[in-house]
């Protein structure tokens, strides 16, 4: 009975039947990704198709070493879950890159073990095992590498501006090179490890290069672009080891990827090959910066944002990066509900590339409880600015930069923005006069119709909260 029973549960069409089950779950989580209100729930499917997915490889019969195996679930588990649970949503970006950076390296690894194993057997795999063994070597190792590289520009270990050598593409050219000719020779017979070897190295100081000089600016489509080459890379591991789920969650991955990555850069109006050749985007700049003329800007208090705000007709916020780092949305959420009990009609403004990750905003405000139908796309929300009482930006910079329309010579020229402006009052909330990402001055702030109130985001907002409760 029990031989009977491990028999059927290693049958190969029994395991590639779990391996369907998985995928069709992966793809179904995706479906419910496209919604907030269903996303978690996608997220919950797509955990039970990656587990019956493990379990289906683990019943392989020649997968052996269940010690190992169990030894690294458990010291990813201990790492895993605590990361996960106690990430602020503001570190969560940076999560996204370090995570994705290590799919990556494992792919890379998988590969070098496969190829290792061949050798030993005393040859190069067949090409159709090892050409994609190369190929997820060369971007498994790139993608892990420049994720460690946009981790530390969005974890600030790095500075976020771009970071560029002399002849710059010129050295890439070289590195991918490198990359290229080694694989070319060993697919073309060479059996050596040492090439393997030198394949990893090069297409890490490629993926070091690749993303060192794109700035911070640039980093949601940069971390969308990664996590495309991941699953890319996962595919190809998939085709190597004959794996159907891993086949299909990496294309799966890869396409949303790329199609994402190209989302964005549409919405920076910026090409991708543009962005690879080195971004803009450093922060941190001085008020002003270009010109070195101060100019006067009008600061205002909670008291009389209240005011505007409680007799407004229609407000609407417009979230940005200082609000992710303040954690103001839930103040925001209630100052929003106070408003509307006094018959305003308040809603937010939504830039594709606000914050440092795609969805950013979405997320935080989704966390506050938002309705999601207050939230506006840019193109939704932009024809409405000219009928709009107050524009109230919260952290937001470069996504509000009028010199993206106006400024020719401008880094951000071209990109669309929320048009803010347009609004009949402007009202900012920033701690300081630096500048975003893009390390350029924002012209919105010293408009006649602007009014700035400085201070931690969240603390303003209470105080407002407080100001309009009191009318």
């Amino acid at each position: 009975m029990y031989t009977t029973t491990a028999s059927f549960l290693q049958d190969p069409d029994f395991i590639r039947s779990l391996y369907i089950v998985a995928f069709s779950l992966f793809i179904y989580a995706l479906h419910e990704m496209n919604h907030p209100r269903t996303a978690r729930r996608g997220n919950m499917i797509g955990a039970v198709g990656m587990a019956i997915a493990v379990v289906a490889t683990l019943l392989i019969e020649s997968v052996g070493d269940y010690g190992l195996i169990a030894l690294g679930v458990a010291i990813g588990t201990a790492v895993g879950v605590p990361a996960a649970r106690s990430v602020k949503m503001t570190a969560m970006p940076q999560m996204v890159a370090l995570f994705n950076g290590v799919g990556g390296g494992a792919v890379a690894l998988i590969s070098w073990a496969e190829y290792r194993e061949a050798l030993e057997l005393g040859a190069n795999p067949e090409l159709d095992a090892l050409i994609p063994i190369l190929f997820a070597a060369i971007i498994g190792s790139v993608s892990f590498w420049g994720s460690n590289i946009a981790f530390g520009k969005l974890q600030e270990i790095l500075p976020g501006r771009p970071i560029q050598l002399p002849g710059q593409q010129f050295i890439n050219i070289g590195l991918l090179a490198v990359c290229v000719g080694c694989a070319a020779a060993i697919a073309s017979g060479t059996e050596s490890e040492g090439l393997f070897i030198v394949i990893l190295v090069a297409a890490a100081i490629l993926g070091n290069m690749f993303v060192l000089p794109i700035g911070g600016a640039d980093m949601p489509v940069v971390i969308s672009l990664l996590n495309a080459f991941t699953g890319l890379s996962a595919a190809a591991a998939g085709l190597a080891l004959d794996n159907v789920a891993l086949i299909v969650a990496g294309m799966l991955v890869g396409a949303s990827g790329s199609i994402l990555t190209m989302l964005m850069a549409e919405a920076m109006n910026r090409s991708i090959l543009n962005i690879f050749k080195g971004g803009f985007g450093g922060g941190g700049a001085a008020p002003g910066a270009g010109d070195g003329e101060e100019k006067p800007v009008r600061s205002t208090d909670a008291a009389d944002v209240a005011i505007q705000l409680a007799y407004a007709r229609k407000v609407v916020v417009a979230p940005g990066y200082g609000l992710a780092v303040a954690q103001a949305q839930h103040t925001v959420r209630d100052l929003a509900d106070e408003l509307e009990k006094r018959g305003v009609e308040v809603r937010y403004a939504i830039h594709p590339v606000a914050g440092r990750m795609p969805g950013h905003m979405n997320v935080l405000l989704a966390e506050a409880d938002v309705p999601y139908d207050h939230l506006k796309e840019m193109d939704e929300i932009n024809p409405e600015f000219p009928q709009t009482d107050v524009a109230l930006v919260i952290g937001a910079n470069d996504v509000t930069n009028p010199a993206a329309r106006d400024v020719a010579d401008s880094p951000i020229y071209g990109m669309p923005i929320l048009d803010v402006d347009k609004a009949a009052s402007v009202i900012v909330l920033k701690r300081s006069m630096n500048t975003g990402f893009a390390g350029i001055d924002n012209p919105l702030f010293y408009a006649e119709n602007t009014s700035l109130l400085f201070g931690d985001a969240k603390e303003s907002v209470q105080k407002v909260l407080k100001e309009v409760e009191n009318l």
